[in-house]
């Protein structure tokens, strides 16, 4: 038998952290009037980080036999939890934004503290996924400095993969890492033209050789190897056979010296007689993600007909909106915190929830914009409905627009913003859950009482029962240009 007495020990080598009389080591920290000094012990640095191991190893002794490392890039206020991680294994985060979270977990890993690192990483994916998103660009183009992070890279290219043009068209592309970019042109289901793919691959790989000439008819050789081995990792994630002949013809040909050979003698045999083999490799064109995991084509006809209020459904060649994804709970979290941060200020939105247990589809769309900030307000509106949608086992579906107008909708206080989500006519249709996982517990309503239904048409079950969800999604409702169709 063995006594353990870690929370001893822990105390004890937190006090040695404020032990000044024999301490070896002075890590300066921070730039300018923020900078600051801390004292330490080499053998417990070199015990707890490897980075601490080599540093200290190359740094040269002063006449008091003290090393100093400096450390400009990291915070004194987050360098001062490190440290105390480092003696005393403890690192409170309980009362630190997101924002601070986030640069400790940056720290962290750049300090080779490999424990401490990835359980930062997994609480921002767990609890704080709401600050990720608004933080796009800050993280994205940190975290593929180091070959760490592997589920916050996951985590943005899934949401690159739906909205592209976040990356793509940002200011920071051209000074996207070589690494993030061939992360994001791995992915099969990247919803973009392989034609444009191409383009920005070109373009990033110019911008990486600022001295080649703006007109590519002006390269010499030289230039055009150049640019080759920039984007030697990138060009084979091409799906070069995906792209129509004209477009391999227009901007394909002007850079065909930075292919092999056998590609090009390939896509030109491809093209013109397209029933011949051929030696290259032919990657699989890229899947398109389905636009939800709830809802098809045929609802969104019919929630578009209902929005324009027409007595006929639209065909789905003629569906005159967009649905664009805003929330997906499987994706950004069941937090009814979640729902209330993420579709604040977005006016003109559906929501769509799949009931668990019975599949059943039910929702609400709301044309005004949602508010987080109303402190608890009866929000009035005549264009509002709720609905259920027919699936393989409701045989119709059932459309109830608004009847008092004044309570169409319940936008709730900053507080129950933690258990309460959408809230359409008085429980009409409501999501709700006390345990924040509107997966977890029973608390989401559609009110049934035929008899009794002053704030819309009908109700849109045939229950009273409270359910809880198996997924929902939020849409911002875009009315599209004539030529636009429902990818």
């Amino acid at each position: 038998m063995s006594f353990k007495f870690f929370n001893k020990l822990s105390q004890d080598f937190s006090k040695l952290l404020n032990d000044k009389k024999e301490y070896n080591v002075i890590i300066e920290v921070d730039q300018e009037e923020n900078k600051k000094s801390f004292t330490a012990h080499s053998v417990v640095l070199r015990s707890r980080s490897p980075y601490f191991d080599k540093e200290l190893g190359n740094a040269t002794t002063n006449e008091n036999n003290v090393k100093t490392i400096i450390k400009p890039n990291i915070s004194a206020h987050v360098f001062k939890i490190i440290l105390k991680y480092i003696y005393g294994g403890i690192a409170d985060i309980e009362n630190l934004n997101s924002k601070t979270i986030y640069k400790l977990m940056i720290s962290a890993n750049e300090l080779e503290l490999k424990e401490l690192s990835p359980i930062l990483e997994n609480y921002l994916l767990e609890h704080k996924v709401t600050w990720l998103r608004t933080h796009f660009s800050l993280v994205y183009h940190s975290i593929f400095n180091s070959n760490e992070f592997k589920g916050l890279k996951k985590f943005y290219n899934d949401i690159i993969v739906e909205h592209p043009n976040l990356i793509f068209d940002s200011e920071g592309f051209t000074s996207l890492q070589e690494t993030a970019l061939v992360s994001i042109l791995k992915r099969d289901d990247l919803r973009v033209k392989e034609i444009e793919i191409w383009d920005y691959v070109i373009k990033w790989g110019i911008a990486q050789n600022p001295v080649l000439p703006a007109s590519s008819k002006k390269w010499s050789n030289e230039n055009f190897k150049a640019l080759k081995i920039t984007l030697q990792h990138c060009l084979p994630l091409i799906r070069y056979f995906h792209i129509s002949s004209e477009d391999i013809w227009k901007n394909v040909k002007p850079y065909k010296k930075i292919l092999d050979e056998q590609l090009w003698d390939d896509l030109i045999q491809h093209n013109m007689f397209p029933s011949k083999p051929f030696e290259t490799l032919v990657l699989p064109a890229r899947i398109t993600t389905p636009f939800s995991t709830i809802i098809n084509k045929e609802h969104i006809a019919e929630l578009s007909s209902w929005i324009d209020r027409n007595s006929t459904i639209y065909s789905i060649p003629n569906i005159p909106y967009e649905f664009q994804l805003i929330l997906r709970g499987s994706r950004d979290g069941f937090h009814p915190k979640t729902f209330w941060n993420m579709c604040h200020g977005h006016a003109g939105t559906i929501v769509v929830v799949k009931i668990a247990g019975t599949d059943e589809i039910v929702g609400g769309y709301n044309p005004l914009a949602w508010d987080n900030s109303t402190g608890g307000s009866d929000m009035e509106t005549n264009d509002s409905f709720i609905f259920s949608l027919k699936n393989d086992n409701i045989k119709d579906s059932i459309l109830s627009r608004v009847i008092n107008k004044k309570e169409a909708l319940f936008y709730h206080s900053y507080s129950y913003q933690n258990i309460r989500g959408p809230y359409f006519g008085n429980c009409r249709f409501m999501m709700e859950s006390n345990v924040s996982n509107f997966t977890k517990d029973k608390l989401c309503w559609c009110y049934y009482k035929p008899s009794n239904s002053p704030y819309y048409e009908k109700p849109i079950r045939k229950t009273n029962e409270k359910f809880s969800i198996v997924d929902y999604e939020v849409f911002k409702i875009i009315k599209q240009s004539p030529n636009c169709t429902i990818r």
